[in-house]
């Protein structure tokens, strides 16, 4: 219940996932249409498809020790806001990897992953991120969709927590420097500018917990 999508348990609805891998930097687009079963989901597939390892950073896995007062706990307190706090800021300065969600203006889903050095996510103000969109599958679905509707999700992992940081807002492409504005950092085609309109993070969201992390060689330096 404290999941942002815990509606689709409710009612069929459009969704858009991504299976990813990051011990062997692999990833998979899922998207299609979620069916409550009672037990669960059932997801009808309209897309499915692999992308390529860029900007992915390795990672491996362990679940953390029911004995240790972590799993048994389920999660944690959950915090809503409209501003990012201090705290929360902090975390996405240094954030390597997040995920984006967005639809088309049919409402059709998506979900992609973003990554980077550390840094590579600028804290403008307690509602305003941006962040260089690199060259990738050359698809453009979030950039797509984003023309057609701006409305967006964003997921920040707290990779040794458990934490989830949930951001909801709008977005838009930023496609050249406004004059007197410095230069695209390195690697950057163009930046994408989010603003936040909620906030919700929920502490221990899974049992799961990351070792630290093998960079990508792909990832642009951060200026």
């Amino acid at each position: 219940p404290t999941d942002p999508l815990g509606e689709l348990r409710e009612r069929p609805s459009p969704v858009g996932m991504i299976a990813i891998e990051p011990a062997t930097r692999r990833r998979m687009r899922i998207n299609g249409r979620a069916v409550p079963t009672g037990e669960g989901l059932r997801v009808d597939l309209d897309q499915v498809f692999a992308n390529c390892p860029k900007y992915l950073q390795k990672r491996r896995h362990r679940f953390l020790d029911p004995g240790a007062g972590g799993t048994a706990a389920g999660p944690g307190p959950v915090t809503d806001g409209t501003t990012l706090t201090p705290a929360q800021r902090e975390t996405i300065r240094r954030a390597d990897t997040f995920f984006v969600a967005t639809a088309s203006d049919r409402g059709d889903a998506d979900a992609s992953h973003r990554g980077g050095a550390p840094g590579f996510v600028r804290v403008l103000s307690p509602t305003v991120l941006r962040w260089p969109d690199y060259t990738g599958n050359a698809m453009f679905l979030t950039l797509g969709n984003l023309e057609l509707n701006p409305a967006a999700g964003l997921l920040f992992p707290g990779w040794d927590t458990g934490t989830a940081l949930h951001l909801t807002g709008t977005a838009r492409t930023v496609w050249s420097p406004a004059p007197g504005e410095e230069p695209f950092p390195p690697g950057a085609r163009r930046l994408v500018e989010f603003t936040v309109a909620a906030v919700r993070e929920v502490a221990r969201a899974t049992p799961l917990r990351w070792s630290e992390p093998a960079f990508s060689r792909f990832n642009p330096s951060v200026a």
